[in-house]
Order: structure tokens, then sequence, then C-alpha cells
């Protein structure tokens, strides 16, 4: 499946909204393949490590990591979709315990997987003892 085909199937498998700002996909909004998991750490081009999202948040977000770039979206006020990073990661855990390989990819990929479920457990919310 080519780059593009794997966008269209993104797009109908997440619905057609920007991963990190929300934004609706149209005219204005074009939608680009991105790599969750970056291709300079080992990421691989494949649909369970790809999501659809703007040209602006792509191009913004860099190589940056996607958890500290899911912080920043929401620090300026975006509404990223943590769900569909979250199942994202996840289904990219799981095809490379499948498939295998993707050596560099994997410890990239189990900390931004630890990091962004601490972010939701209830024990990330506490500062301190009671």
């Amino acid at each position: 499946m080519d780059r593009a085909a794997r966008l269209l199937v993104a797009v109908e498998r997440d619905g057609p909204t920007c991963v990190w700002c929300g934004r609706t996909f149209g005219a204005q909004v074009v939608p680009t393949t991105e790599h969750v998991v970056p291709r300079v750490k080992g990421g691989p081009s494949w649909l369970e490590n790809e999501v659809a999202a703007c040209r602006r948040c792509n191009s913004e977000r860099g190589h940056t990591a996607p958890v500290p770039w899911l912080e920043e979206c929401q620090r300026r006020g975006w509404l990223p979709d943590e769900q569909r990073l979250e199942r994202v990661l996840t289904a990219l855990d799981g095809a490379i315990t499948d498939r295998g390989g993707q050596r560099r990819a994997r410890p990239y990929l189990e900390a931004q997987l630890r990091r962004l479920r601490r972010r939701g457990s209830p024990s990330a919310d506490r500062s301190g003892p009671a």
C-alpha cells in the first residue's frame, strides 16, 4: 500500500480531524501522513505507525516525541486526540511483536507508551502524599 492509500485508510479509521490540533480536514486544512514514531527514530512506514495530521502540526512537530508534542498541543489550547494516539501506539506495539524487527523503534515506542499511560493514571494527578 502506498503512502496516499495509507493516508486515506488512516482518515477513514480515525476520522477527518488532525490528531494534534483537532481541526477538521478540508480545503484549508489538508491532511498529511504523520509517523507517530518518527522515521529518524526507527519508526516504520506501516499503517499502524501513521495517523492523519494537518500540515501545520506535522511540520511544527518535526521529530519531537509524541507525548511531549501532545502536551505542547494541550498547552497551546488545541484539542489533541490522546485516545487515538494511545490506540495507534498500542497497535504499533502489537504489529512489531507480530512482524518482528524494528530494533531501533522498540525502546522509543515502549518509553512513549509508558509516559502516555502514566499521564492517564490516577497517581499521575497527585502532587504528593495526602
